[in-house]
C-alpha cells in the first residue's frame, strides 16, 4: 500500500513514517525541516499540491501538517487558514480523483473548553483562530470515505511536557496553566492511527490520552525524573495572545472500544529530550 504523509517532519509525521515504513510504501512530504527521502512541498501552492498527489497516486493520504502555534495563528490568520483549512480542501479534491482514503488530523481546540471530556458528537465552538481554522479544515475533510482524528497535546521532542522537563532540569520555575487537556505521545498516536488504517474507519473519532491538568502533569514529570525546579499553577500564562480553552479534554471511549492499542495511558517515556 502506498501512503502519503503530509507534515512528515513533524512530531507525529516522524513516528508515522517510522511505523508505516515497515508495511507501506511511504511518500514523505515536508515543508520546513528537511527529512531524508522526503519531498519538499509548500501546501499553500495549491496547483502543485494537487498535481503532486495525483501523480503519486497514494492509496492513503494522512494529513498531519498544520500550523499549530496558537498565538501565531491569531496574528497570521490568512496563513493559518491556507494551511489548516484551504490546503485540506485541495488534498481532498485531489484524493477523490485517485480514490485515496484520507485521514485528517484535527484538534481538541475546536471546542470552547467549557465542559471537557468532549465526545465526537459534541458541537464544536472554537474560541481562538487556530481552533476555527482547524474546524474549517474538518468541514473540507469530512467525506463519506474519510476519517477525521481529533487529538490533544501531541508531544515527542516538542510540546508542554518537553518544555516542563527542560525548564525544571535547569532549576527554573514552570508556570502551568491550570486548565485540562488530554496529552498523547506521538508514538502512541501513530500506533493508534496505524490500527485505524487497517480497520478503514470513517467519520470522526477522538484519539487522545487521559484527562489531566497541566499543573498535575508538570508535577508528574518533576517526580518521575527527579527534577530540581518548581511548579506553580496560574490562571493564564504571561505573553499569551490567543484565548485557550479551560478544559479541552477529549472522551476517547469510542476509540478505546475498537482499538487494541493502548494509546490512553500517559507515555512520558515517549518524550525525546
Amino acid at each position: 500500500m502506498r501512503t502519503l504523509i503530509t507534515g512528515a517532519s513533524g512530531q507525529l509525521g516522524i513516528e508515522l513514517s517510522r511505523l508505516l515504513s515497515e508495511r507501506h510504501e511511504v511518500i514523505k512530504v515536508y515543508n520546513s525541516s528537511e527529512i531524508q527521502g522526503g519531498y519538499k512541498l509548500d501546501l499553500t501552492d495549491f496547483p502543485r499540491l494537487e498535481d503532486f498527489i495525483i501523480k503519486k497516486r497514494p492509496d492513503v493520504i494522512i494529513n498531519a501538517a498544520a500550523m499549530t502555534d496558537v498565538d501565531k495563528c491569531e496574528i497570521e490568520k490568512e496563513k493559518a487558514y491556507k494551511i489548516n483549512a484551504e490546503a485540506v480542501r485541495h488534498i481532498v479534491r485531489a484524493g477523490k480523483v485517485i480514490d485515496s482514503y484520507i485521514v485528517h488530523i484535527s484538534t481538541d481546540y475546536v471546542f470552547d473548553g467549557e465542559k471537557g471530556n468532549y465526545k465526537e458528537e459534541d458541537i464544536p465552538n472554537p474560541i481562538n483562530y487556530y481552533g476555527l481554522s482547524k474546524l474549517l479544515g474538518e468541514t473540507f475533510a469530512l467525506q463519506d470515505d474519510s476519517l477525521i482524528i481529533r487529538t490533544s497535546g501531541i508531544f515527542r521532542n516538542k510540546g508542554f511536557p518537553i518544555y516542563v522537563y527542560k525548564t525544571l532540569k535547569e532549576g527554573k520555575t514552570v508556570f502551568a496553566f491550570k486548565g485540562y487537556y488530554s496529552p498523547i505521545s506521538a508514538r502512541k498516536l501513530a500506533s493508534a492511527i496505524l490500527e485505524l488504517l487497517e480497520l478503514r474507519k470513517t467519520g470522526i473519532i477522538h484519539v487522545a490520552g487521559e484527562r489531566i491538568s497541566r499543573f498535575e502533569l508538570a508535577l508528574k514529570i518533576k517526580e518521575k525524573f527527579n527534577l530540581p525546579g518548581e511548579v506553580k499553577e496560574v490562571d493564564e500564562v504571561r505573553g499569551w495572545i490567543a484565548k485557550r480553552p479551560y478544559d479541552s479534554s477529549l472522551d476517547s471511549s469510542r476509540a478505546r472500544k475498537i482499538l487494541s492499542t493502548d494509546f490512553y495511558t500517559l507515555d512520558l517515556d515517549g518524550m525525546v529530550v
